[in-house]
């Protein structure tokens, strides 16, 4: 077992958690549909025709917003980070509590405009912002918003990671690369309606791209017990990215899927949805490397690529 958290990445340290997160109650209690590992936790409902999503996120000062960021922006990414977990699900959000630590050295008026930019956020996507928490930390300390979300679900409709097969073809929604000089990483749309049109058309497993197509898609096929293979001459770039940027970058928030059946070329709205590839058999396919993982060295602050 390695010493320190800088010896493992995220995936490793996860790997561990999970195995002691899913220990004999979470397996015993027949209300947890999903437990951890995907983008949200799936809780049945107290009816039968809908599920409960659940998802925690967080965003720290100097890993995803620097601090002369506008602070509206700052609760704008907080809330929207989480809400593109529920997209990936294929549910709508629906309330929400947002926690903040900081140190007493912020400004009273940068943390009520943080508080803004989340009320705005919650409101053009219909869900309620319900409570929280405060709490202070050292002087110089950075500040962590975090957020814990609430979705809804038909039930027993949840798109989850784990359910691609071989033969499933793979797409992603809009484009990929440059979150950061373009700024993308702080103003970018989750995906809800998309999220459900595509459960609606019945795709086999979907996730959210935020560490990056070279992280996210290896947790997919693993998670479904399969490989995959791309081609990188179809990825979908925004204008001066290159097919390493949207390996590499992360922060796109845009919906990874796999279908057993051909989807067209854009969703409902016009957003395109572009085939990248295609689930193959566990040991096949190939390998991709990049994107974003926390605790390691790979990066710098704000993911720079």
């Amino acid at each position: 077992m390695s010493e320190f958290l800088s010896d493992c990445g995220e995936n490793e340290i996860v790997d561990g958690l999970l195995q002691i997160l899913g220990g004999p109650l979470n397996q015993q209690r027949s209300d947890v549909l999903v437990g951890p590992g995907d983008d949200c936790a799936v809780i049945a409902g107290t009816t039968d025709r809908e599920d409960i999503l659940l998802k925690a996120d967080s965003v720290i000062e100097g890993v995803h917003y620097q601090p002369d960021e506008k602070p509206e922006l700052v609760g704008e990414k907080a809330l929207k980070r989480a809400i593109s977990d529920i997209a990936a699900m294929g549910g709508n959000p629906t309330h929400a509590v947002v926690s903040v630590a900081c140190s007493g050295e912020v400004p009273v008026a940068y943390l009520r405009a943080v508080y803004h930019g989340l009320v705005q956020t919650s409101e053009r996507f219909d869900l309620a912002i319900v409570g929280g928490d405060t709490a202070g930390l050292p002087d110089r300390s950075p500040a962590v918003f975090s957020v814990s979300l609430l979705g809804r679900v038909p039930a027993g409709e949840a798109v989850l990671r784990s359910g691609a097969q071989p033969g499933d073809q793979l797409y992603v929604t809009g484009r990929l690369g440059g979150s950061l000089p373009s700024r993308r990483h702080l103003s970018f749309e989750p995906r809800i309606e998309e999220g459900i049109w595509l459960r609606e058309q019945g795709v086999s497993a979907m996730m959210d791209l935020s560490d990056g197509l070279g992280k996210d898609l290896p947790r997919l096929a693993t998670a479904s017990g399969c490989g995959f293979v791309i081609d990188q001459s179809l990825l979908p770039l925004h204008p001066g990215c290159s097919p390493k940027n949207a390996i590499c970058d992360g922060e796109d928030y845009e919906l990874l899927v796999a279908s057993a059946t051909q989807l067209p070329a854009t969703c409902p709205g016009g957003l395109s949805l572009t085939r990248i590839g295609a689930i193959v058999s566990e040991g096949e396919g190939q390998a991709v490397e990049g994107g974003w993982e926390y605790f390691t060295n790979q990066g710098s602050v704000c993911r720079d690529a």
